[in-house]
């Protein structure tokens, strides 16, 4: 149909350019992109018909970026080749990338104690071992340290492992180490993400949840008092239908930031949605706001946070982008 937009992209390998050697035979590209518990993984599927195509080493460096013919390339970073499979017939390439920042260092687990420090020394003592720039919250990087164990864990597990702890984004982007608040909704430069706007017709799916079993009133977490060799709690939130956390935590401080993280996880996950684009949206990225129009009043009045994208190009449906999303708080 004249008019109708045609998607466009672009892959490099080593800093080669492979577009046009790709174009007649790519059967799939898609890209997901992640908060930060989880590494953005891009996936390639070529056709490889005449053996023509050669299959790319583990570790070979990829860039992408995608977007719509006569609209300019979204550019989604850098990928390092870390799966590879060659299937047939027809005969087919399918490699698998993932973040290229998280690099096998960062994977190796390793041993370290912090002793009456911040989070934000923490931080910017890991972000230095590996060469990185450090974009610390403010707010978060003042928090107290009294003691912290990295034991047989890896930087990436430990980086998350705090993240979950005081409800952050922690993600490692363009040689920059980002962690701010879930919801601040940051680019690794420090920039404000815009919020995005989408209306009904602009969606070709969507599924939204709410469910009253999951609505928690409030969390309680335990810690104990070595002094007074006794267990105590924290409450974040009210008492009336509160979700007790397992754990036992070594100090009241500690107790209170997993309970208020948990609950802000709780107060965000009380209604999801996703919703799948027709005609995809490459300038879209986790941790965005977004508001909907013209699909429900619960819906529309309701502020979204983007947990995870997936962006697909197809030689048979186009470019299609699918959105996850839960409440913005």
């Amino acid at each position: 149909m004249a008019g109708y937009p045609i998607p466009a992209w672009r892959v490099t390998l080593d800093g080669q350019d492979l577009t046009e050697r790709f174009k007649p035979r790519l059967l799939e590209l898609s890209l997901d992109e992640a908060r930060g518990d989880e590494a953005d993984q891009l996936d390639l599927v070529i056709h490889d018909h005449d053996g023509r195509m050669s299959i790319p080493p583990r570790g070979a460096l990829l860039r992408v970026a995608i977007g719509w013919e006569g609209q300019g390339l979204v550019d989604k970073g850098s990928f390092r080749v870390d799966e590879t499979e060659h299937s047939g017939a027809p005969d087919i390439i399918s490699v698998r990338a993932r973040s290229a920042d998280l690099a096998k260092p960062m994977r190796t687990r390793t041993e370290r104690s912090w002793h009456d420090t911040t989070l934000g020394a923490v931080l910017q003592d890991i972000a230095k071992r590996h060469g990185l720039k450090a974009n610390i919250d403010p707010t978060l990087a003042s928090r107290k340290v009294a003691h912290l164990d990295q034991t047989g864990e890896s930087d990436v597990h430990l980086i998350t492992r705090l993240s979950k702890r005081h409800d952050a984004v922690a993600t490692v982007k363009a040689g920059c180490l980002l962690f701010t608040p879930i919801g601040s909704g940051k680019t690794t430069s420090g920039l404000t993400l815009p919020s995005v706007t989408i209306r009904r017709q602009d969606g070709d799916k969507h599924r939204y949840s709410i469910a009253e079993r999951d609505s928690y009133t409030g969390v309680r977490a335990y810690w104990t008092d070595k002094k007074g060799a006794t267990q105590k709690d924290v409450l974040v939130g009210s008492d009336e239908n509160a979700r007790r956390l397992p754990a036992t935590y070594h100090s009241e401080a500690e107790a209170k930031e997993q309970a208020e993280a948990a609950h802000k996880r709780t107060q965000r996950g009380a209604a999801t949605l996703s919703y799948s684009l027709a005609l995809g949206r490459p300038d879209v990225y986790p941790e965005q706001r977004l508001r909907i129009q013209g699909i429900k009043p619960q819906i529309d009045d309701t502020e979204w946070l983007i947990v995870k994208t997936r962006h697909q190009i197809t030689g048979t449906s186009g470019f299609t982008t699918s959105l996850e999303m839960e409440t913005a708080i």
